[in-house]
């Protein structure tokens, strides 16, 4: 029970924790009052874009699954997709969306290897072409700000995801002295999907060139909202601030990110001139649009043939 529920105490406690911290720097009623400016237009729009944002994601997924040759259905990968993107809001961090993920898919009747493997690469090539995208729209962050502390870590980050990815596809050539462990068999099947996946342009490259497109929807989704409250800042202020902010909510050490993503808007778009309090809006406004977009995953696992299979072996047993 203590194991359970330890993760949910520590990363709420450090969720409600840097909340606590980013309200207390910021001029609540003026917030307030910058919240009640939002156009309805602009807010309808960035619910769109979430959704479009969904979309994206399954097709990301779909493309690693094709590229190892998996044997999922369109609409399968759609619904497993959309039902891990709504456990990614529940649970401690986006690892609990993607682990229901793998187990909903093996469910499904995908693989074991394929479920775990496929997931694991589709968030490495996630998280891979993210770290290129802000290393790439750098020098116009650098442009508008140049006093900006930090400016190498994006570049190295970008080198070190590419060896990692070498090191992940060679991991077939450990030892035969090891290959009697189930660990090192997982790893070594891991290393052919990673060559299988990122060794061949028209898989890999369209894996990336997805994420890519996903990572822009969400400055697009951010710049709907801006627009909506009246902020001053442009289509490529959110292009270069919003991807670290993305890269950030990716550490597993809050709930769905809040806290992290307060701190971190308030901070980026603070260097283009936005007052703190209407940070802080847009950054609220951003996660409540995304728990909204993904509230029907949770229809979808109430619906799913996968949670009625799984209710009727409880009964069964019981």
């Amino acid at each position: 029970m203590v194991k359970r529920w330890l993760p949910w105490l520590l990363k709420g406690s450090f969720s409600v924790g840097l909340i606590w911290f980013v309200f207390s720097k910021i001029d609540l009623a003026s917030a307030w009052t910058q919240a009640r400016t939002l156009d309805p237009a602009m807010l309808f729009l960035a619910l769109a874009l979430g959704l479009l944002q969904v979309w994206l994601g399954a097709v990301r997924w779909w493309l690693v699954l094709r590229a190892l040759k998996a044997t999922f259905t369109t609409t399968q990968t759609f619904i497993v997709y959309y039902i891990g993107v709504f456990f990614a809001i529940i649970l401690p961090g986006a690892v609990g969306g993607d682990a229901v993920r793998m187990w909903t898919a093996r469910r499904s009747g995908m693989s074991l290897a394929a479920s775990i493997n496929s997931v694991m690469l589709e968030r490495a090539a996630t998280v891979l072409a993210l770290v290129l995208l802000v290393a790439a729209t750098q020098p116009l962050l650098l442009s508008r700000t140049p006093n900006i502390p930090g400016s190498w870590v994006f570049p190295v980050l970008s080198v070190l995801g590419l060896i990692g990815i070498l090191v992940l596809s060679v991991l077939d050539r450990l030892p035969s002295s090891l290959h009697h462990w189930r660990i090192v068999r997982g790893l070594i099947h891991l290393a052919g999907d990673t060559r299988r996946l990122f060794f061949h342009p028209a898989w890999g490259g369209a894996t990336l060139i997805v994420a890519m497109l996903g990572h822009a929807n969400l400055s697009f989704q951010v710049y709907a909202l801006a627009l909506g409250l009246g902020l001053d800042v442009s289509l490529i202020d959110c292009l270069v601030l919003v991807p670290p902010v993305i890269l950030i909510m990716t550490l597993p050490i809050s709930i769905a990110g809040w806290g992290l993503r307060e701190t971190a808007m308030v901070v980026a778009f603070g260097y283009v001139g936005v007052e703190p309090h209407s940070a802080l809006v847009l950054s609220v406004l951003f996660g409540l649009v995304s728990t909204v977009t993904a509230l029907p995953g949770g229809v979808v696992w109430l619906l799913s043939d996968i949670r009625k299979q799984k209710q009727d072996e409880l009964a069964a047993g019981n």
